[in-house]
This record gives structure tokens, sequence and C-alpha cells, in this order.
């Protein structure tokens, strides 16, 4: 076994609202993509409103790198192009079809492709754009090759779905997403795993360099994994993917088209229910949320409650993200609260008395 690298500093919030290790289907046909979840990329549309798309037919692709395009999650209609301040374009909606029509990008086993038919599938299919890039955290420019690959296998962030839960049946297509990922460039790909007792699903995966990690979050943020693992030095180039999307990448050669399921958590203490929910990507979120919450101002987040980005409750969940957080939105005021020996208080600086009582966890 690796060593095991141990974070000292941060900070697990005890909050209330942990999804229920139960999932659920969700009925919708309405879904988004919106091109403000893609740092620094400039869209240029390729579709326009009232035209048909197929589950992997390219939506607009980015002006400064025109060979990565960003694909329909599902087959339908384009009913809307939302256009902000200065015609940005903030949302590219679409109706699903009852019945999903997907392009046919071919099966094949990556360890008979080339490098460059690698890399040409996953940018003719769309699903470059699951590779991001540090510095930055854009998407991965094609033409570099990277020194290294970063995988985090676990989130730390409160509330934070659990990947082995999600993933425990889809090994295979982890294997083979893995196996392309590994024939694009030279470099190690690294996975971050939680020093844990039990045996995590990715511990038999074949070629790659397994470290652990043990303390509070960020501990399973991949930057400080990153940090701890090879820092990234002036010039230098990582990748960084996210473990769902590693079996995105490994459905597309195994059944050969853009299949973009995911497992979802939803997740807050403004829930009355909490669950993992089968999605796609994009999906809207109102259906999901609906009935499940009180009648009460709420803020609903696509994301967790550090990094995440307020939506509307029939908002649509973002492009990388695997959890809708819905708190409290937190207008009410407490008077003298600061005077208050904080009983029912958090605090990470042990200024309230609820530090000596058992712990507990918070709204």
């Amino acid at each position: 076994m690796s060593s095991v690298i141990k974070i000292k500093k941060g900070l697990d919030i005890p909050l209330k609202g942990k999804a229920n290790k139960i999932v659920k289907d969700v009925n919708t046909n309405s879904y988004a993509i919106k091109p403000t979840d893609f740092h620094a990329l400039v869209p240029k549309m390729m579709v326009k409103e009232g035209e048909e798309v197929k589950a992997g037919s390219p939506l607009f692709f980015d002006k400064k790198r025109e060979a990565i395009m960003i694909p329909s999650p599902v087959s339908g209609v384009i009913t809307e192009i939302l256009r902000g301040p200065k015609r940005r374009i903030e949302e590219v909606r679409i109706k699903a079809n009852d019945t999903m029509d997907y392009i046919d990008f071919g099966k094949s086993e990556p360890s008979s492709l080339s490098a460059g038919e690698i890399k040409s599938r996953l940018l003719k299919s769309g699903l470059w754009s699951l590779i991001r890039q540090r510095p930055y955290n854009v998407i991965a420019d094609p033409e570099i090759e990277p020194r290294a690959l970063f995988i985090s296998a676990f989130d730390s962030a409160p509330l934070a779905p659990d990947y082995e839960f999600i993933l425990k049946d889809q090994f295979h297509n982890l294997e083979t997403g893995i196996k392309a990922i590994n024939r694009l460039f030279e470099g190690k790909v690294h996975i971050g795993l939680p020093k844990s007792n039990s045996k995590s699903i990715f511990e038999d995966l074949q070629n790659v360099e397994k470290h652990y990690f043990q303390g509070p979050h960020p501990a399973a943020n991949v930057g400080v994994q990153i940090h701890h693992i090879a820092p990234v030095n002036k010039g230098e180039v990582v990748w960084t993917i996210h473990p769902q999307d590693i079996v995105t990448i490994g459905k597309l050669f195994n059944e050969g088209r853009y299949d973009s399921g995911r497992i979802i958590a939803l997740t807050g203490s403004a829930l009355l229910e909490t669950a993992y929910f089968k999605v796609l990507r994009g999906t809207n979120i109102y259906e999901i949320v609906n009935k499940r919450v009180a009648q009460a101002e709420l803020r609903f987040i696509s994301g967790n409650v550090l990094s995440g980005k307020k939506i509307a409750k029939d908002g649509y969940l973002a492009y990388y993200d695997s959890q809708i957080s819905v708190i409290p939105e937190g207008r009410y005021f407490e008077l003298f609260g600061w005077a208050s020996p904080g009983f029912k208080k958090f605090s990470y600086s042990r200024s309230f008395l609820s530090n000596i009582l058992p712990k507990r966890e918070y709204s």
C-alpha cells in the first residue's frame, strides 16, 4: 500500500442533509447546456432555435480552439438560446424527445487505437470537454501534451456524494475510460483515494498510480492532491478529470455513443427527503426538488455549499456537477446573536459552548 498523505489544515462542516443511499429516477424533458460552465470558452453556435438534434450533436464550439465542441446531452429540439448582457449566450435549452436518438461514433477497444485516433474520437463526440487543464481549470488544449493526469476518486466537501456508491456497477466502463486516457499521452495517471479500511472500486484499475489521503476538507480537492503528489511548475501543464466523466468516456468506446447519464446526490437540511437520482447532464432540477422541499425561502445550489453555483428552483444542473444542495436562504436576524452562549451554533474557532457538547449536525 502506498504511503498516506495527511492533510492537517482544513475543516469538515457537519451539515444536516446527507443523501440517503437510494437511487431514484426522475422524469423530465427539459435540459440546458450553459457556456458559462466552461472557463475561458467563447461559444460559437452550431444550432438554431427550432432545430432538431441527437444526443452527441455539437451545440457550439470554442472560437479560440475550434476543435473543441460541446455536445447535446439528449435528442430533441432546441427550444431557446438564452442570451444575457451584451448578447452573451447563457443557456442552450433543449426539449427532449420521448425516445433517445444517439449519434453512432462506433464501438472500439482503446488498446487497438492510436493516441491520435482516440483524441479524434473524443473531439468529434465532444467528450474532450470532460478533460480539464491546470493551471486555470480550462478545457484541456488538445495540442499540448500534459506532464500527468490527476483524478480525485472521492469528495470531502460538505454533504458530498459517495463515488464508491455511485460507481459500484460501472467498473467495466471505468476501466475502458482509463485505458483510453492512458493512450493519450506518455505521462502518468494519478488517482487520489481516501484512507479507508474498505476496498475501493478504483483499487483494481491497472496502469495508474494510487495515492491515499487522510484529513479534513479540502483533502479531496484535486488541486490539493496535485500539490502533494507532484506540484505544477512554471511552464508545465497537467490534466484532471472527474470519476463519472471517465465512465462517460468508457461508454463512448464500449457502446459507440455519448451517454450523458450520471447519478447525482440531492442533499441539504431544507429537504424533506434526500436521495441519489439518475439524470442526464444539464437536467432541469424542478422535478427533483419540487415535492421534496418545505414551503420556505430556500437557496438551490448546483454543487456543494462552498463552491457550487446558486440556481433557480427550475434551474439546470451545471455541466460538471454531481450534487444539488438545498439550504435555507438565511435572511433571518438574531438580536445580539454574537453575545449568546451558542449551544446550537457551530464555530471553527471553538468560541461557542457547543464545543464541549456532543457532536451534532447543523442546518
